[in-house]
């Protein structure tokens, strides 16, 4: 894909900062309370795209890509720590790069969702407003499995190369990911971009060698404790969009959410997949724009 194709497609300035000797890409648009989507893996800031269009008219829209992924700079081990905890510093870097720090609503999906709410268990009295989409910000519930191909790439040396020597996950998850109509050739070639060759695929494959499933787990604690946080953000008003099609961030990842937030609205989609902005667009973007517009008068103390 060449950089004009995806500038129509994503046509927003692209803004840096340096982490540690890394170049972290940005978006930043629009004016107004904050907006601030957390994307997952193998997906990136492009994800968001069709949402900054619509909010970016009453709010400013930040999407952050994470190191080794979208536009920002992709080093191997030894010159970042793929771990969430860093995810989570990251994030606060920018926000605090970019001043803010108050009435920032919360757009989270996949791994986001842990990053976000990381973010937002360090600093609780800044979020104000919550957008879930097919994400998790707890263990993986007991009735829930971890699937076969997340337990390949996360344990096996078969699952690095396929992963990192084929682009399995990431070229996979633009098929698998919709469900109601294939992405166009365009738009899956973007979300494949970044991820074009075995270096620029570490990311991709280190979230997946990332997650926590047992006690002594690298980072399980963390995930512990951002999931006991959550009851923090109770009041909070949320919206939950989901593909119940998601062959990871399924019915029982929903119904956890759920029961952890009764009050919040739920628009659930049975014939949507993971990428719920994709398959639902047309749907969801309206509802996140009506959500933000109608809960607006929360924000004033």
């Amino acid at each position: 894909m060449t950089d004009q194709n995806l500038d129509k497609l994503m046509p927003f300035k692209r803004n840096f900062i340096n982490r540690n000797g890394q170049q972290y890409h940005y978006v930043n648009e629009g004016e107004g309370s904050p907006v601030v989507m957390i994307h997952g893996n193998p997906s990136w800031s492009f994800y968001y795209r069709n949402l900054v269009k619509s909010l970016s008219k009453n709010h400013q829209c930040i999407v952050p890509d994470h190191i080794g992924c979208g536009l920002s700079d992709k080093p191997d081990d030894k010159d970042y720590d793929y771990t969430l905890s860093q995810r989570i510093d990251d994030l606060e870097a920018l926000l605090e790069h970019l001043d803010v720090k108050e009435n920032i609503t919360l757009v989270v999906h996949d791994w986001g969702g842990m990053i976000g709410m990381g973010y937002a268990s360090r600093f609780p009295e800044r979020i104000k407003r919550l957008v879930i989409l097919n994400t998790g910000a707890f263990h993986l519930p007991k009735a829930k499995k971890l699937p076969p191909a997340l337990w390949l790439g996360r344990n096996t040396w078969l699952g690095t190369v396929l992963v990192r020597g084929f682009n399995a996950f990431s070229g996979i998850a633009s098929i698998i990911g919709v469900k109601r109509k294939p992405m166009a050739k365009e738009i899956r070639q973007a979300y494949v971009a970044p991820f074009n060759s075995w270096k620029n695929r570490i990311s991709t494959l280190r979230f997946i060698q990332d997650i926590p499933l047992k006690a002594g787990d690298r980072n399980y604690q963390l995930v512990s404790d951002i999931a006991d946080n959550l009851e923090k953000f109770k009041q909070l008003p949320m919206l939950i969009c989901w593909g119940l099609k998601d062959f990871v961030f399924d019915k029982h990842f929903l119904n956890e959410w759920q029961q952890r937030f009764p009050e919040a609205k739920v628009h659930a989609y049975d014939d949507c997949g993971h990428y719920i902005l994709e398959d639902a667009s047309e749907e969801v973007v309206p509802l996140i724009t009506d959500f933000l517009t109608n809960t607006e008068t929360t924000l004033i103390d």
